[in-house]
């Protein structure tokens, strides 16, 4: 039997853990002794996924060192803003094991993407990859079917470590482009903040499904420019995570924009909503990148005007519609 250590006992990581479970021994691991108690009484993660009980197979622990004892593969579960430092804490531990990422954005200050931060802090970076693709943590937990993308450098680990994740119901596709399925990754959530807005603005399917268009237009763009392939945008990490981010009121990006429309603070709308919605951070940074690099990403920048209180949400959109005409494949 595989023995699999969760790192991070969020939303996401808890769905993935009772994903897991059948056929894997799993160790679920928070950085919070109170919330391991917690869920080891409750059974459940009352905090990030109250639907979902947690398998009697799932050990739960507050403790770094015991979690990765013994384990096969290791799944960073932690936000794109933790990322770096459980790194250190697992090299301390001198940790060596198989590592996979689920954490999507960008590096806030540095634009760097979780593999450039792997690089810097890993000794075996080539042994490692991202978890990426559209996923909603509430159905994942439930059995409900999905399919997500394991990219790594090395073709060979990444179909190794799909072949071992899969599930009947879980169903993982190998790549080797970790630039394109991060950056689908990243990008995806800013859309979602932009079609949240036109939805909550009344502006209808036509301007949701031209929203989607035209932002995965942007996240091709942004996403060549850094080394993806065009292939990549068009598949799970890319297009499938994009729509059903866009679309689903589960996801927490897409609930920041309706509420913006609604005229609630920003602030408000962060602190209830109890998850990290990566959007909001990674905005900056993706425009930030954009301008580095020499994409123009008009749906991006009016994001983060918005989020900067720069421009009301109704007047961003105006302004988008206005924008001079061009060709479509422009």
């Amino acid at each position: 039997m595989q023995r699999i250590a969760v790192l991070g006992a969020g939303a996401w990581g808890t769905a993935l853990a009772i994903a897991l479970a059948n056929g894997s021994g799993i160790r679920l691991w928070t950085r919070n002794p109170e919330h391991a108690a917690r869920m080891r009484a409750t059974h459940s993660n009352d905090r990030y996924l109250p639907s979902a009980p947690l398998p009697h197979g799932v050990e739960i622990t507050a403790d770094l060192s015991a979690a990765i004892a013994g384990a096969q593969i290791l799944i960073a579960a932690v936000p794109t803003g933790g990322f770096r430092t459980l790194l250190r804490q697992l090299r301390a531990l001198d940790a060596a094991q198989p590592l996979v990422w689920l954490c999507k954005g960008f590096e806030a200050g540095s634009q760097k993407l979780p593999h450039q931060v792997l690089a810097e802090e890993w000794a075996k970076p080539q042994n490692a990859g991202v978890l990426s693709g559209p996923s909603f943590a509430a159905e994942v937990a439930k059995g409900l079917p999905a399919a997500l993308t394991l990219a790594a450098p090395d073709t060979a680990f990444s179909r190794q470590i799909a072949q071992t994740l899969h599930r009947p119901r879980l169903r993982l596709y190998a790549s080797d482009d970790v630039v394109g399925v991060e950056v689908g990754g990243a990008v995806k959530n800013v859309i979602a903040i932009a079609s949240g807005i036109s939805d909550g603005l009344g502006f209808g399917y036509n301007a949701r499904a031209a929203l989607i268009t035209r932002g995965l237009a942007e996240m091709s763009r942004l996403g060549r420019a850094m080394g993806g392939r065009p292939e990549t945008f068009m598949g799970l990490s890319g297009m499938g995570d994009l729509i059903l981010t866009c679309t689903g009121d589960l996801s927490r990006n897409r609930q920041v924009g309706l509420r913006l429309a609604a005229g609630d603070g920003l602030e408000h709308i962060l602190r209830s909503l109890e998850h990290v919605a990566e959007g909001v951070t990674s905005t900056h940074e993706v425009i930030a990148l954009a301008r580095r690099v020499g994409v123009e990403m008009p749906i991006a920048h009016a994001v983060q005007r918005i989020l900067a209180q720069e421009l009301p949400a109704r007047e961003a959109v105006v302004e988008l519609l206005n924008r001079e005409l061009r060709d479509e494949g422009v």
